[in-house]
């Protein structure tokens, strides 16, 4: 199995910015509807943004809202995750997903998605 590749995590302080990157070594995106999630301590895996494979449609959890925009670079085959505003209860393992399927079917079921990346840090201090 292909694994996705993550980046751009880091400690920040409240009301920082930090922008996440998820390549695929040796594949390609275009097929793939993408997504991140996000798992913080002591809590289960949750949603928070997808975009549609041909990048024309986004969804976020509400908690994000206004705050995270995702976005797609087919050329370079990059999925990115621009965060503002970070807030601590942002603090979590961020991890980039891809599958065939289409964008919603991808954040009903998750546990079924083609790839997953290994996750990448995020630790936001009040």
């Amino acid at each position: 199995q292909v694994e996705l590749v993550e980046s751009g995590g880091g400690l920040v302080q409240a009301g920082a910015s930090l922008r996440l990157s998820c390549t695929r070594p040796g594949g390609t995106f275009s097929v793939y509807s993408l997504g991140w999630f996000r798992q913080a301590p002591g809590k289960e895996r949750e949603f928070v943004a997808a975009i549609s494979r041909s990048g024309g449609a986004t969804n976020y959890a509400d908690s994000v809202k206004d705050r995270f925009t995702i976005s797609r670079d087919h050329a370079r085959n990059v999925l990115y995750l621009q965060m503002d505003s970070l807030k601590p209860e942002d603090t979590a393992v961020y991890f980039c997903t891809a599958d065939r399927a289409p964008m919603a079917s991808m954040i009903a079921r998750p546990d079924q998605n083609d790839f997953w990346g290994h996750g990448t840090q995020v630790t936001v201090s009040s």
